[in-house]
């Protein structure tokens, strides 16, 4: 299994013949090219147009991070599945309105039933939120009445809006109370760890949509502009509440991310190095984890329900197979 590189260190990344290294204080560290899947960068690196070539061959993407920890940008190598048909597709798909409405309710049905298992989980753990569940419930209702994305960004605004009050009950640690929900920059430690976690699930969905046929830059729930990537912030919505908030509550619940993790610049919160070590490592461990799932009948893992995800998008596309969202039954 290709794994991804987690880089905190200051440093230079090099080629040398058919492997790379990345050099820093600590040493010399060779990377096993066949190996990676991509690299997340959260330090001031250095390379040179021999090590960016190389990795372009081994399809290999880096996602780079500001300070704070959040995503900035992404080293993307020349698509090595480009397909016109497929482009077309998910052009047409955009632009008939009823298509994209269709795509984009799908999704955020995907996002709310998969709120609600997060809720129930919890629910059944002796945690007071059937007021918040039951109201999502009702919203939850109403999406596939929606006529417009506009209408239907609202109902999900509200899901979240929800989900997110329910959280002080689920955590129950002052240090970590939510108000609402708030970024750029985050103003309290629980949102700070949603911004960080949210990061690393659209750079790994990103990833994913490179190892298939689909263009990034289309989405549909989220609109198509002159934002680069619109549709890994589309299907990242399915598996947030899943595999990020039950990882953030998981971190804090075993004091593993404390509120001495945080401390105040003037741009906001800033996250430890440490607790973004561990925040990153947890996230990892949960990618690799598998599950038996039901519909192929074997162990998959996290990981790759994401790429299952985007193949279900890719026959609907081609009107092979009508999308439905991965749902999670535990």
């Amino acid at each position: 299994m290709k794994k991804s590189i987690y880089v905190f260190n200051d440093g230079e990344f090099r080629r040398k013949d058919n492997t790379v290294f990345f050099e820093s204080e600590n040493g010399r560290k060779y990377l096993p090219v066949e190996n990676i899947n991509d690299i997340f960068v959260y330090s001031e690196v250095n390379f040179n147009k021999k090590f960016i070539e190389f990795i372009s061959q081994k399809e290999i993407l880096i996602h780079f991070f500001n300070y704070y920890g959040y995503y900035t940008g992404t080293y993307y190598p020349r698509e090595h599945y480009n397909s016109g048909y497929m482009i077309l597709k998910q052009a047409e798909h955009y632009l008939d309105n009823s298509k994209r409405l269709k795509i984009a309710l799908s999704f955020v049905m995907g996002a709310a039933r998969n709120i609600q298992q997060v809720l129930r989980y919890y629910q059944n753990r002796n945690k007071d939120i059937s007021d918040k569940y039951d109201l999502i419930d009702k919203l939850k209702e109403k999406i596939s009445d929606c006529k417009n994305i506009n209408e239907l960004m609202g109902i999900e605004g509200n899901i979240r809006d929800y989900y997110y009050r329910s959280f002080n009950e689920i955590i129950n640690n002052d240090s970590f109370k939510i108000e609402q929900r708030n970024k750029r920059p985050p103003q309290d430690p629980l949102n700070t760890l949603i911004s960080f976690g949210n990061s690393l699930m659209y750079t790994v969905v990103l990833s994913e949509i490179y190892k298939t046929h689909l263009d990034p830059r289309i989405g549909y729930l989220h609109s198509t502009n002159f934002r680069k990537f619109t549709l890994n912030l589309d299907i990242a919505e399915i598996f947030k509440p899943i595999i990020i908030d039950r990882l953030i509550f998981s971190l804090i619940d075993k004091s593993m991310i404390t509120e001495d993790d945080f401390s105040k610049t003037y741009e906001g919160l800033l996250l430890s190095e440490k607790a973004k070590k561990t925040f990153v490592a947890s996230f990892d461990d949960k990618l690799k984890t598998t599950i038996k799932h039901r519909d192929v009948g074997k162990e998959v893992s996290y990981r790759m329900l994401i790429r299952m995800e985007l193949y279900k998008l890719e026959k609907h596309l081609i009107e092979e197979q009508e999308y439905k969202p991965f749902i999670a039954r535990w």
